[in-house]
């Protein structure tokens, strides 16, 4: 019998290369690596690791529809901050995004084999603060979601939406990230939300987003027909987040809460774009990762628990 073929969107960032790793060396699946740039060295590295390494572009639909030919499995994934930062537009970046991920939807929906659909994806904050939260990175996604649900009723049978929550690299973002005062001797994280603000973590996403797509595949019964697996590991504090990575890193570290505007006008646009995330789970807390008219699947549903790595390891090597 004949290796499944898994396609991986994306396959040299973040979340694809965890997803490569998760079937790579299992014979019953074949790695298809797909990226814009074949001879990148990421791009060279997969190919040297085993993966079939495929030149496309999610903004070309017939690129797609020859990358996706064959598959069993198609993980896919857009990254909004990609043309955030080109266009340094907020709205320019969704409209990008929604079309990036109208084309991977279409392209996954014209493959005959296709067994399994992971689209990573996010809650609909808009719908969760009726109207108050609109978070320019989970919106476009939230519009690619409802597309399936609405106009792609038989890929929608084989869809499973993987909410892939915060990164623990997160911190490199200049608007997370600990900023040494010499004069105080600590680490500083300014913030503008709440000490007690919970977020859900997937830790170091390329290492434990595997033990999801694997588990996704292997039960379907839970995970398809458009159910949501929520891609966490664990739930901290924003404080005790904080002071983790400060115990990992050997140092001590203190948040400085600020109102949103001084908190905006240090890092425009990008402060923005995460503040108001930040507002959105200071405000509704657990409730940020709920959904009333889908079912939810836990790590815990599907029994992976024990497969992951925890924070602190994820900790110890994050350079920042």
């Amino acid at each position: 019998m004949s290796p499944k073929i898994v396609t991986v969107v994306g396959a040299t960032g973040a979340q694809g290369k965890g997803v490569v790793s998760a079937f790579l060396n299992n014979p019953a699946y074949k790695v298809r690596a797909i990226t814009r740039n074949t001879t990148s060295t990421a791009a060279l590295a997969l190919a040297a690791s085993g993966a079939e390494v495929v030149q496309a572009d999610i903004e070309s639909p017939a690129s797609l529809a020859a990358a996706f030919a064959g598959s069993s499995i198609i993980f896919g994934v857009t990254n909004f901050f990609e043309p955030f930062a080109a266009h340094s537009s907020p709205v320019k970046a969704m409209e990008v995004e929604l079309q990036q991920g109208i084309n991977l939807a279409n392209a996954a929906a014209a493959v005959p084999e296709l067994e399994n659909y992971i689209w990573s994806t996010l809650p609909n904050g808009m719908a969760i603060s009726n109207g108050k939260y609109l978070i320019p990175h989970f919106e476009a996604k939230n519009k690619i979601d409802a597309y399936i649900r609405t106009q792609l009723p038989a890929l929608l049978e084989k869809t499973t939406f993987l909410w892939v929550t915060w990164y623990h690299s997160n911190y490199t973002f200049p608007m997370f990230t600990p900023y040494f005062i010499p004069t105080a001797g600590k680490y500083i994280q300014l913030a503008n939300y709440s000490p007690e603000t919970p977020i859900e973590t997937i830790g170091d996403v390329s290492v434990n987003i595997a033990p999801f797509v694997k588990a996704i595949v292997a039960q379907p019964e839970k995970t398809a027909k458009g159910a949501i697996v929520l891609g966490a590991t664990e739930t901290r504090a924003a404080g005790e987040m904080l002071q983790t990575w400060a115990s990992v890193k050997g140092v001590r570290a203190q948040q400085v809460r600020v109102d949103s505007k001084t908190f905006n006008e240090v890092w425009p646009l990008w402060a923005e774009e995460m503040g108001v995330m930040m507002e959105f789970w200071d405000e509704y807390k657990e409730k940020s990762w709920t959904d009333e008219e889908a079912r939810i699947v836990t790590a815990g549903e599907l029994g992976i628990e024990g497969e992951f790595e925890s924070l602190e390891e994820g900790f110890k090597t994050l350079e920042i």
